[in-house]
């Protein structure tokens, strides 16, 4: 069930920032009632379940469907075609799948492993320059901006460091390859308002938008 105040925690929400529901926890009936409330970007982390609520929504037109979790290579033609943005490129090997098996541009976010935690996804943020070269080599990647996870629990100061670190990291590539990276996917239900006050422009919400 959906938070009761649900219209005016989403009128809070800056106009230039998206709403990305993360979706992994509930099933169509709630999505729909979010679609009702006019959230449209929904986010999804496991490729079953995507491929099963693609399906059962995909005569709703306007739903943009985000993919935010790890894509295996070996799943990514499944989904790729069905998708509307990736925001977890994280290797070449999976930029090759992409160019293989999609069939048009696709909007793509790279996830930037900022702490260098391990066990981690992600592109080493000291190794960025050097994928955002090849991967512009790519005709069917359109790069729209950088992804990441902060480290949960950390304070105020920790996180806003850690989602300034990407957004001058992005500005630093912008300058570099004289191109345009409008987006930033982070901030997630505990820690969206230090990303939206460090320039996030994609939040990643889950729970924080039902009762749970």
């Amino acid at each position: 069930m959906l938070r009761e105040d649900i219209d005016n925690f989403i009128s809070q929400i800056p106009d230039n920032v998206k709403i990305v529901a993360a979706t992994k926890y509930v099933g169509v009936k709630e999505m729909i009632e979010l679609y009702n409330h006019n959230i449209k970007d929904f986010g999804e982390n496991r490729v079953d379940s995507f491929l099963n609520k693609y399906e059962e929504l995909k005569d709703i037109k306007d739903i943009k469907w985000h993919f935010i979790g790890h894509l295996q290579r070996n799943k990514c033609k499944d989904i790729i075609n069905k998708i509307d943005y990736l925001h977890s490129l994280d290797s070449i090997d999976l930029a090759k799948m992409i160019e293989k098996y999609r069939e048009k541009e696709l909007n793509v976010f790279i996830e930037v492993s900022i702490n260098l935690e391990e066990n981690k996804n992600g592109v080493d943020y000291h190794n960025i320059y050097d994928f955002v070269e090849k991967i512009l080599e790519f005709k069917k990647i359109k790069l729209v901006g950088f992804m990441m996870m902060a480290i949960k629990n950390d304070t105020s100061d920790d996180l806003n460091e850690q989602f300034k670190k990407l957004s001058l990291l992005r500005d630093d590539v912008e300058k570099r390859f004289n191109i345009s990276l409008p987006y930033l996917s982070m901030g997630m239900s505990d820690d969206y308002k230090y990303a939206i006050a460090n320039g996030a422009t994609h939040i990643r919400l889950g729970r924080i938008l039902w009762k749970m």
